[in-house]
């Protein structure tokens, strides 16, 4: 398993802000009921927690002091649990970056009211996609140097021997 491509949560994105731009443009807006904060609470309470573990785990591995030694199971379990998050938090995103665009343009009472959700939705979305790529780097294995792996007395240490 790789690393999560920046590009793929580009264009899962932007798919869902065109799919957001024309599912709202061919409703009648005003007959929806207003955009709830739930959602936006929720990704951004997902982007503090994913935070927190990208903090905690980091420092696990590196083997600070004060802290327990990491259990690789765990780290596994997060690495999935941030690429399954940066995804989806890329497709909320990409919704309410949709959403807001169209919000933005049009005049209408309900839609001026919806902006600030729209907005904060969009905001979170992306402090998720930005904690769940931070937990993904903070569960690498560190690269050792190659000075630290050999022996004092390990045949390529020593000059002019092959």
């Amino acid at each position: 398993m790789g690393p999560t491509r920046i590009s793929t949560l580009v264009v899962a994105g932007l798919a869902a802000a065109a799919a957001a731009w024309l599912l709202i443009s061919s409703l009648y807006y005003s007959g929806i009921p207003r955009l709830p904060w739930l959602p936006v609470v929720t990704l951004a309470a997902l982007a503090v927690l994913e935070g927190y573990a990208a903090i905690n785990t980091r420092g696990r591995i590196d083997r600070k002091p004060g802290r327990d030694p990491v259990n690789a199971l765990m780290v596994a379990r997060f690495v999935v649990l941030a690429k399954a998050s940066a995804l989806a938090a890329a497709i909320f995103a990409g919704f309410y970056a949709g959403l807001t665009g169209w919000l933005l343009v049009e005049r209408t009472r309900a839609a001026t009211e919806d902006r600030p959700a729209a907005g904060a939705g969009l905001l979170a979305s992306l402090a998720l996609v930005a904690a769940a790529l931070w937990l993904e780097r903070s569960c690498r294995v560190p690269e050792k140097d190659d000075d630290e792996d050999r022996e004092p007395g390990d045949r390529e240490s020593r000059p002019g021997q092959r």
